[in-house]
């Protein structure tokens, strides 16, 4: 099944994949199978069409659109475990057993590393349950591949994870930006950004190099096109530097001046927390430019917030001296950079989401035993319900989990 859709794929578009996954799976067992794809603000998963869709199937039993918190497909995403039911995925399709003709249906996830793409509906008819989930993790590991790998040059996929129009400055920043989860066995980072269409001035980046991991979260001046390109040309300008070899507040000036050069002293500016974590020694160096600073959680408690002398924002060129802090973490603290739109979002009676609700979410849901994903997941939908669903700020969140020589259940 699996060479021979590797071999098969490697001139397929994403739309041909589909028919391809369906035609390879049936020597392992497995049939009818269905990719769901999250939208961008995982809330629901939408079923992808191939180019042919002739297997025969009641076109009532393929559901277009799947709602996370409502479905047992949405289950399995967000547990990150292959779950099994007789229906369509729908809420009352919660019951185990064989459905029709002995057929039972599986809904598995879809992970590239440790980011969450979606899930596959799959159909078994023979085989013990252990042998069809070894088959169905390989088919969703090489299928989650394939996605990823077809992504960049497919506006099939864009379109599909997205539910509404997108503006121009959001466009930007979700083609800049990294993908919202990685892990390995000593490190996860996770990164929410709202409002999804219609950020403007907020962006995150990271990136590995060795045992250090690269973390920077940016808020330019404003919410409109002119703040993206501020946000993006100064993670751009971030990137060049340090690939140069520069330390943090040396990268934090070479932005600066670029900043500068581009619009002139003082007519964009770009606020930033820039910081290096050592994933085998633990130690976090960073730098504040004008920015809020992260906070730490520790076995459950928000422990201490890391306070550094903050240099001014990015552009200003205001001469305050730009100083590296360093704080050593230990194994299984959670670091938390966020920008103002997250504690600032305000309800209809004016009041502040605030950085003790914000924390404390993070800290309950940590209890609940819930991955870092999910958490982040459902923090966005806790401050967009607190505000009615609009926000007037961008609002990031960038979360970095050291975890020594632990590990966490990310993968299944």
């Amino acid at each position: 099944m699996l060479v021979g859709l590797l071999r098969a794929s490697h001139l397929a578009t994403l739309e041909q994949v589909v028919d391809l996954v369906g035609e390879h799976a049936v020597s392992a067992g497995l049939t009818e199978v269905l990719i769901y794809l999250a939208d961008l603000q995982h809330t629901v998963l939408r079923l992808l069409t191939g180019e042919e869709q002739n297997d025969g199937e009641d076109a009532s039993q393929k559901v277009a659109e799947l709602r996370v918190d409502a479905t047992l497909a949405g289950r399995a995403f967000q547990e990150v475990r292959i779950l099994t039911g007789t229906g369509t995925g729908g809420a009352d399709d919660e019951r185990s057993g064989k459905g029709v003709g002995g057929v039972r249906r599986w809904w598995v996830p879809l992970l590239d590393g440790t980011e969450r793409l979606g899930v596959l509906r799959i159909s078994a008819e023979t085989g013990t349950d252990a042998q069809i989930q070894d088959n169905m993790r390989d088919l969703a590991s090489l299928v989650a591949l394939l996605l990823v790998d077809k992504r960049p040059s497919s506006d099939s996929y864009a379109r599909l994870v997205r539910t509404r129009p997108m503006h121009v400055a959001a466009e930007m920043q979700w083609t800049l930006m990294p993908p919202l989860t990685f892990a390995d066995h000593r490190v996860t980072v996770v990164a929410a950004l709202e409002p999804a269409y219609q950020v403007g001035g907020d962006a995150f980046d990271y990136a590995l190099a060795g045992d250090v991991v690269h973390l920077g979260i940016f808020d330019a001046m404003g919410h409109d096109v002119s703040a993206g390109l501020s946000a993006n040309l100064a993670v751009a300008a971030c990137r060049n530097s340090r690939r140069q070899g520069a330390g943090l507040a040396m990268t934090s000036e070479a932005i600066e001046q670029i900043l500068i050069a581009e619009f002139g002293q003082g007519t964009r500016f770009v606020t930033a927390i820039l910081a290096d974590l050592n994933i085998r020694t633990g130690v976090l160096s960073w730098v504040n430019r004008g920015h809020h600073p992260p906070v730490v959680i520790r076995g459950g408690r928000w422990v201490t917030t890391l306070e550094c002398p903050p240099a001014h924002p990015m552009g200003l060129d205001l001469g305050l001296e730009v100083t590296t802090c360093r704080k050593q973490l230990e194994a299984g603290d959670r670091v938390v950079f966020y920008s103002d739109g997250i504690i600032e979002a305000r309800n209809a009676a004016g009041q502040e989401f605030g950085l003790n609700r914000f924390v404390d979410f993070i800290v309950r849901r940590t209890a609940d035993g819930l991955s870092a994903p999910e958490t982040l997941r459902r923090l966005v939908r806790g401050v967009l319900d607190y505000h009615n669903g609009h926000l007037q700020d961008d609002a990031t969140v960038l979360l970095v989990e050291w975890r020594g020589d632990a590990h966490e259940r990310l993968r299944l």
